[in-house]
């Protein structure tokens, strides 16, 4: 539950297709800012669960969901469930009027973004790829950061929407740049977390007390969110929270596959793949990223 105040703007209808860890307190925030909110989710009880909690309608397909929304939102697991809920007859794109938003936050491919625009735009709609960066605490309290690629005029449109549970959302180019924005992101996050494993088990093996030597750190050059976030509870040994290593590597195949075809050179992004693939093995699968520090 957030306490924060949202804008002032005028209610929209909206739609939000997929109530996972991250689409049920995003589109909580969308019913408290005001705006008319219609849910589809997969699993429909999850779907009624939230219109119980926060009001609303529940809808029985994406299609009939998106039905007269003015915006229409989605946060999914890949590019397969993306098209799932986009294409075909229960489709949203069969549901949505002309001159209506569709607003990915999926951690998807920039390829899907930009093949979706593509439909989209053949069937006199708008199409934005916005993943989001934050995990699900940014999510409840609404302090998302959002990344998007698409149209100038619907970013616009839906920006003051969208600030319902973000702190930034921000444009970065044509569709598609969203999510490569978002595979940055993601890369960062990885050599960081790398990193600060093998600083903390390195100063354990020399017999130090890591969480005062990380306060002292954490208020020089080495400070990052990781690192005051995520240094404590990966000294205690603590994982059982925050974002999934195997949702990490789903993101990083992503990452991967789009540097295999853009060239760009990610030896160390590629090595890290290969450590969470090891917390895999170990039965790490649902434990938070920072539990690389497993394998050391």
């Amino acid at each position: 539950m957030s306490s924060r105040s949202y804008e002032p703007i005028p209610p929209r209808r909206v739609a939000f297709l997929g109530l996972g860890v991250m689409g049920y307190p995003m589109a909580a925030h969308l019913a408290r800012a005001g705006h008319e909110v219609t849910v589809f989710n997969r699993t429909a009880a999850k779907a009624a669960q939230w219109v119980a909690e926060h009001g609303g309608r529940q809808a029985a397909t994406p299609r009939q969901a998106s039905a007269d929304a003015d915006i229409v939102l989605a946060c999914v697991g890949n590019d397969d469930d993306l098209r799932q809920i986009t294409l075909g007859p229960d489709g949203a794109f069969e549901g949505m009027r002309a001159g209506a938003v569709f607003v990915d936050h999926t951690t998807a491919s920039a390829e899907v973004a930009r093949e979706l625009a593509g439909v989209a735009c053949e069937r006199g709609l708008q199409f934005i790829d916005a993943p989001v960066s934050g995990g699900n605490v940014g999510a409840l309290h609404g302090a998302l950061t959002v990344m998007c690629g698409g149209d100038a005029k619907a970013f616009d449109a839906v920006r003051p929407v969208l600030l319902a549970f973000a702190k930034a959302v921000t444009r970065l180019g044509d569709s598609g740049a969203g999510q490569l924005a978002k595979m940055v992101n993601q890369i960062c996050i990885a050599g960081l977390l790398q990193g600060l494993a093998e600083a903390i088990a390195f100063g354990q093996k020399a017999g130090l007390d890591m969480k005062a030597v990380l306060e002292v750190i954490g208020k020089g050059a080495a400070q990052s969110w990781q690192m005051d976030n995520r240094g404590p509870t990966m000294v205690d040994g603590k994982f059982d929270f925050g974002f999934a290593v195997d949702w990490m590597r789903k993101d990083l195949g992503l990452v991967l596959t789009e540097a295999r075809r853009n060239g760009a050179r990610l030896p160390v992004t590629a090595l890290v793949d290969q450590f969470y693939a090891d917390v895999q093995a170990l039965g790490g699968g649902r434990d938070d990223t920072s539990s690389l520090i497993k394998r050391l």
